[in-house]
């Protein structure tokens, strides 16, 4: 998981992966969204590719990239346990945000 973490702590490997969210694409559609040369788009697929976040396929000249979404549902799972916490502490701020406001309008 770390490294799917540190995979995604750049804004340029996100960029990619959401463009991978809409389907397969290659190495020159996804360096077309970036303002970066062609050789630090490759170091960014690098980086994904060995995080478990992407998959290559060579299609003649051409590299395809999908996603792999099993990394993302681990880190998912992860974060839920934190998700549920912060869930659990906004529902108490609403019930006291709701039990301020009946007291107030008692007292007006």
């Amino acid at each position: 998981m770390d490294a799917v973490l540190q995979a995604l702590s750049d804004g340029s490997r996100r960029t990619v992966l959401e463009a991978l969210r809409d389907g397969p694409a290659s190495v020159n559609e996804l360096a077309a969204l970036l303002p970066i040369a062609r050789p630090g788009v490759s170091r960014h697929l690098r980086v994904l590719r060995e995080a478990g976040l992407v998959d290559v396929q060579s299609e003649a000249q051409r590299r395809i990239y999908s996603l792999r979404p099993e990394p993302l549902a681990e880190l998912d799972d992860w974060l839920g346990r934190y998700r549920a916490l912060w869930e659990q502490r906004l529902d108490a701020l609403h019930t006291e945000v709701a039990r301020g406001k009946r007291n107030r309008r008692s007292t007006s």
